[in-house]
């Protein structure tokens, strides 16, 4: 958002009528740029219009998902946390996810065209990402909205390819197409960076913005739904969007983007680019969604607060303030992991996450005999899981040979005999050393054997 917007916006939020309604808030959600939550808003119009429109009564407002995984990850959060705020101010929330879309691929900001899928795969996509929202949707409700007497509205989530199934592609050049002008479309940044590529950009690729101005279209007619958010590489395609609605109905419609979150060293999180955090237990455990926000640097942990909180920005300073003098305590990436986590996994997912990190951290056998051996891979990272038969009189130099810990034979005398070897956290130095049920053997029928600082191997005991 440009300084003169963003100026004008918090001058009107200041003077706007905010008295509370029956929600807990001011319906005006452009408030939440003071938690650094929006990048920018199209039209760059006076926003008293906007603020106006919010106040005089409940809005309907979408923003979509691309289902080219079969999960949602925490780049898509900061998207599902705005939308949870529009709920609670007591406005309509659409997720929209692309079925239809997702056929074809987003080409923003990508250097190469998306690799094709299959679409019974997109389908399989679909349903997991709906239960990646839905999920979010409901752990909010049970553990954070705190007004159970007032029902929040619940998110209607729709697949675009309802529309398009039937549509005959004359009809659809002819009465959609008319709309959106050719030079305005190749002017987007993100069209022009890839006909500028060595590869270029497909026909299919750069016809993704007309549909997905579509489906605002289909939304605002079918919910009269006036507001898109996306991230702030959607521009582009929220624009089309605009262009569209606002020359076929003459209706107002208004674009808000949300700055993206990246991962180290400023890169975006992405499906291909392998640092994904995913939403879906199946593709990254609660423990590791946990352990991403608890390594929050110090420099953004309050900026986190304000995006994956619901805690008051008074609350957040408190906290900030509390972490600035004692650091080493972490508390407030301990208290950033907890609410992600309770959020994302819900009660049981943060039990979990907690007790796996008790167990990475703590070194306490009563965190590892709750945990099966799934879950011990999941928060012992790289661990090898092996398979050994019990037999009487095992040593534990045996042990390490048959769970293949060591390269050779003398290593494993080498490296045990200085104290490079733990079984279950203890150090053990005695090559002849029995395994003994209860010690090395831990109740729920595993051992956990290290070798020096880092490397793990997980033994299930037959």
């Amino acid at each position: 958002m440009n300084v003169r917007c963003l100026l004008r916006l918090c001058t009107i939020i200041k003077r706007a009528n905010l008295n509370k309604h029956r929600f807990y808030c001011s319906r005006n959600i452009l408030k939440l740029h003071e938690r650094g939550m929006y990048e920018d808003i199209f039209p760059n119009i006076n926003t008293n219009e906007i603020v106006e429109s919010l106040n005089k009564s409940p809005q309907c407002v979408y923003a979509g998902f691309d289902p080219t995984a079969d999960s949602l990850h925490i780049g898509n959060l900061l998207i599902l946390m705005n939308l949870l705020h529009w709920q609670r101010a007591g406005h309509q929330i659409i997720a929209l996810v692309g079925g239809a879309t997702g056929l074809i691929g987003d080409p923003s900001h990508r250097k190469a065209e998306r690799i094709e899928i299959e679409k019974v795969l997109i389908e399989e996509n679909v349903k997991s990402i709906t239960k990646n929202i839905e999920t979010v949707f409901d752990n909010h409700e049970k553990y954070f909205w705190k007004q159970k007497e007032e029902k929040l509205e619940p998110p209607i989530i729709v697949n675009n390819l309802d529309w398009y199934t039937n549509v005959d592609v004359i009809e659809f050049v002819r009465n959609i197409g008319k709309y959106l002008r050719m030079g305005t479309m190749l002017g987007r940044t993100s069209v022009q960076a890839r006909l500028n590529s060595e590869t270029g950009m497909s026909f299919a690729e750069f016809t993704y913005q007309v549909f997905q101005a579509y489906d605002w279209l289909q939304l605002m007619e079918k919910y009269n739904c006036r507001f898109q958010i996306g991230g702030s590489d959607q521009m582009g395609n929220i624009m089309s969007g605009y262009d569209l609605i606002t020359k076929s109905t003459k209706k107002h419609v208004y674009g808000i983007t949300l700055p993206l979150i990246t991962a180290e060293g400023g890169k975006k999180f992405g499906k291909s680019l392998m640092n994904a955090i995913w939403l879906s237990p199946e593709r990254s455990s609660s423990f590791q969604l946990y352990q991403y926000f608890i390594r929050t640097r110090d420099s953004d942990i309050e900026k986190f607060l304000k995006l994956f909180t619901f805690l008051t920005l008074d609350k957040i300073n408190e906290i900030v303030d509390e972490h600035r003098n004692n650091p080493e305590l972490r508390t407030a990436q301990k208290l950033l992991a907890q609410q992600v986590t309770l959020l994302v996994h819900g009660e049981k997912g943060l039990v979990a996450a907690k007790r796996a990190s008790a167990a990475l951290y703590d070194q306490s056998l009563e965190y590892l005999v709750r945990m099966n051996v799934l879950e011990l891979a999941d928060t012992f990272e790289g661990a090898t899981i092996v398979d050994v038969i019990s037999e009487p009189g095992l040593t534990v130099y045996n042990l390490a040979r048959k769970a293949k810990c060591f390269k050779t034979d003398h290593d494993a005398e080498r490296i045990i005999t200085a104290g490079g070897f733990y079984i279950n956290h203890q150090k053990i130095t005695n090559l002849n050393e029995i395994v003994v049920p209860g010690i090395h053997i831990l109740s729920n029928n595993t051992s956990l054997l290290r070798v020096g600082k880092r490397t793990y191997h997980i033994v299930r005991w037959q």
